[in-house]
């Protein structure tokens, strides 16, 4: 299978890491809703397929827009010993099994780990209680020598959103949303499961959703 070749990583200098924390900081207004934290759920009527059944795992929501991470569909092209080597980190063998997953179509050679909270630096986003999101090298070579986090999924690009943009969709039926879960976040299943799971979490029958609002 022919590898993909990739920019160096990781480090990321743009308005996912950058202003992330800034993001959080500034948060919605008082009164508004925000979906960080939250499992954005794609409806069946999904137009775009990139966006196909998937389920994103929402890091920020804000009046200045939202980004997420695609946390169920794995890129075949590229394991991630590959990544290690492409990025001159040594490889232990642990965490060869791996995958590196799709997190969405922008900034699609750009590198994310979303992970447990129990790894931390600096340039660590804490989303809440049970997620944060780190993106730089260091965090590879953590778990590459296997002193990274408990649980993490490791994603090459991510979904963003402008103003006011992820509101209208929803409002024109393209997503659900639900509450967070570290099991279908982190969980081994097929983009199809998740997808059911995470459905699941709103006690709605998949069948019946042609017909539904886009949002919970």
């Amino acid at each position: 299978m022919k590898s993909r070749k990739l920019e160096p990583i990781l480090y990321v200098e743009l308005v996912v890491a950058s202003n992330l924390e800034e993001s959080k900081m500034a948060e919605q207004d008082k009164n508004a809703e925000t979906l960080a934290g939250h499992l954005l759920v794609a409806m069946p009527g999904m137009q775009d397929p990139r966006f196909s059944k998937t389920v994103i795992y929402m890091c920020a929501h804000n009046a200045e827009g939202a980004m997420g991470l695609v946390v169920n569909k794995i890129i075949d092209s590229i394991s991630f010993p590959d990544l290690l080597s492409q990025l001159g980190i040594e490889s232990t063998g642990y965490g060869d099994q791996i995958n590196i997953h799709f997190g969405g179509p922008v900034e699609s050679s750009r590198g994310f780990v979303l992970h447990s909270p129990d790894y931390v630096r600096d340039a660590t986003m804490v989303v809440d209680d049970a997620l944060a999101l780190t993106a730089t090298v260091d965090i590879l070579k953590a778990i590459a020598k296997g002193a990274g986090p408990e649980r993490s999924l490791l994603a090459l690009g991510y979904a963003g959103w402008g103003p006011g943009q992820l509101d209208q969709e929803i409002i024109a039926n393209g997503w659900l949303h639900a509450p967070s879960d570290s099991d279908i976040v982190f969980g081994a299943d097929e983009t199809a499961v998740k997808w059911e799971k995470a459905i699941g979490k709103l006690g709605i029958d998949p069948r019946m959703l042609s017909d539904v609002a886009g949002h919970a």
